[in-house]
């Protein structure tokens, strides 16, 4: 092995450790805004393999370009539908606030404690 090998299994370890903790250290509130950045971070990855299945550089280029564009497909995918599901569990159940739901299915604008009751 030479010295350039021994450096990139290096960083390669040092950033699997960085994303571990990291990662696990997050409160679950910023789970959300984590979410979406590792999603931008999946569309940079899906263009790039884009460019690489279209290189026209060779069959092997080609097809790992097809695998890596399939990946990253499905990654971004599955994040916005990961991001999706946690942003609806803060969704209230009922009306928005502010409004109350008559029969009918119309808002009517909530009234303020200044205001008498009819």
């Amino acid at each position: 092995m030479n010295s350039t090998t021994v450096v990139q299994l290096f960083v390669l370890l040092l950033a699997g450790f960085v994303g571990y903790q990291s990662i696990f250290r997050v409160p679950p509130l910023l789970h959300t805004p984590l979410m979406a950045a590792t999603n931008a971070l999946s569309g940079i990855s899906l263009v790039a393999s884009l460019v690489l299945a279209g290189s026209h550089r060779g069959t092997l280029a080609t097809a790992l370009g097809t695998i890596a564009v399939a990946c990253a497909s499905a990654n971004v995918v599955g994040g916005f539908l990961i991001t999706d599901r946690m942003l609806a569990m803060f969704k209230r159940a009922g009306p928005a606030t502010g409004a109350s739901v008559r029969k009918s299915g119309t808002a009517e604008p909530a009234r303020s404690t200044a205001e008498p009751a009819p």
